[in-house]
């Protein structure tokens, strides 16, 4: 415990807000750009460089990007809110008689949630973890409550592998790895590129597949393991209330239509009727996209909350979750605006290729991604910076790309074990500090990361 307790010190010591790590991120980048790029085109260096990382920053198909991801947390978040998602946690902790099961009913169906959506995967597990502490404490059972808590933050150890991965959904996108790669690579290489990469190749994928059900036993198997062998911890929990849906006995006149189940519920199944509509070509394909995603998880959030204003009051409590990647994805954009116009990225990409092959790259990725993850805490503002230069080194050195893009997102979720940044809205439902859960979820990072890289190498 104390090796916990020195990396959590670490933290507070060293580490400061992530906005702030975004912007010594940002000062980093150009005092790089300054001292190791060659000027060019003949004008100030300094200025070419500020004018790289604003038009990153504005960057137009970024900016779409960074609200498909806001997307995707909030609505993940408020689907978790609504009536049957409370129903089918209340349903899974009721099933708790003893401190191993415990801890199996909490991570297996957190992972197996946050596969779909990671911000459903987040408040669910955190919900799952607290609701199963207050039924232990209720019924007398002895449980580990941190090893509980601990459970359900492993969601964001496979998420990024999941199919609100930030990396693989956006490849899957037409026209977003050229984008992304204009004005980085060279004309050969870019012809390279493929139109998308679809997530039958990513998420989809058997070895994928195979990995993620690996982690999963894996995972649930030491949970299973510590349940038993750790001792039980005193619980003083007072009751987690759902949000409450008033009824409309006490409403006139137009009032009644924000409470109206009809017409919700009406709302929600046009846009799945939409959605079949328009994605079902697709979704016979595996081939999710971002758009696809949200479109689904509107209509679906809509119709589980069963009135415009259940769903609307769940959405006033997950809006905070975006706070953090609306400031910083921009700030992100800019450091990959500065890096590529400047040529970083290709002077980086030269030394990775020259110190791998296309064996090894893929694992370099993992450990970089893992490291980056600690100071840009979010798979989507990682993919900005860091996947232009893993899509220019696996192509140079012949790497298949959805390995490579899958090998960033194993290393980026890992290291969630690690980095208490998405922790926090779970130590605040749950009620625990970082310190009580760090133990376990640093024995689940060490794990998983065995099993991913023997993915990488074996597949």
């Amino acid at each position: 415990m104390g090796a916990t307790k020195a990396i959590e010190q670490l933290f507070k010591r060293f580490l400061p807000t992530p906005f702030t790590i975004a912007v010594l991120l940002t000062a980093v980048a150009m005092v790089m750009a300054l001292v190791f790029t060659e000027n060019t085109s003949g004008e100030n260096h300094f200025f070419n460089i500020m004018s790289h990382w604003e038009n990153g920053i504005w960057n137009t198909g970024l900016l779409v990007f960074a609200y498909q991801m806001m997307l995707i947390l909030v609505l993940g978040h408020v689907l978790v809110l609504s009536r049957p998602m409370e129903n089918l946690i209340l349903s899974i902790t009721k099933l708790v008689t003893n401190p191993w099961n415990a801890a199996i009913l909490v991570a297996m169906p957190t992972m197996l949630v946050s596969f779909f959506n990671w911000g459903l995967g987040l408040i669910f597990g955190a919900i799952l973890a607290r609701k199963a502490g207050e039924s232990a404490k209720s019924r007398n059972i002895p449980i580990n409550y941190p090893l509980i808590g601990a459970c359900g933050y492993t969601g964001l150890m496979v998420w990024h592998g999941g199919i609100s991965g930030s990396a693989p959904i956006k490849v899957s996108e037409e026209g977003h790895l050229t984008e992304l790669m204009q004005g980085v690579s060279q004309t050969g290489l870019l012809s390279k590129l493929p139109e998308s990469i679809p997530t039958s190749l990513t998420v989809f994928s058997y070895w994928n597949l195979i990995v993620f059900a690996l982690v999963v036993a894996s995972i649930s198997i030491t949970a299973y393991y510590l349940g038993k062998r750790t001792d039980a911890t005193q619980i003083d929990l007072p009751q987690y209330k759902f949000k409450s849906h008033d009824g409309t006995e006490k409403l006139k006149g137009a009032e009644k239509l924000d409470y109206s189940k009809w017409l919700s519920t009406c709302f929600g199944l046009l846009i799945l009727f939409v959605f079949l509509l328009q994605y079902l070509p697709a979704l016979t394909a595996l081939n999710i996209t971002p758009n696809m995603l949200n479109f689904f998880m509107l209509g679906l959030a809509i119709v589980l909350h069963g009135s415009f204003k259940s769903f609307l009051t769940a959405l006033e409590e997950a809006i905070g979750d975006v706070a953090g990647i609306l400031i910083q994805f921009p700030l992100y954009f800019g450091i990959m605006g500065i890096m590529a116009g400047s040529g970083m990225i290709n002077a980086i990409s030269d030394f990775f290729v020259s110190i791998s092959s296309s064996t090894t790259l893929p694992i370099f990725t993992f450990f970089s991604a893992g490291l980056v993850n600690i100071f840009v805490p979010s798979g989507g503002g990682q993919w900005a910076v860091q996947g232009p230069l893993v899509l220019e080194s696996a192509l140079r050195l012949g790497v298949p790309l959805p390995k490579a893009v899958m090998a960033l997102a194993y290393g980026d979720q890992v290291t969630n074990m690690l980095q208490p940044f998405w922790a926090l809205p779970l130590l605040g439902i749950t009620r625990l500090k970082a310190k009580e859960i760090l133990p376990y979820t640093l024995i689940f990072m060490i794990i998983g990361s065995l099993i991913y890289l023997a993915g990488l190498l074996i597949f």
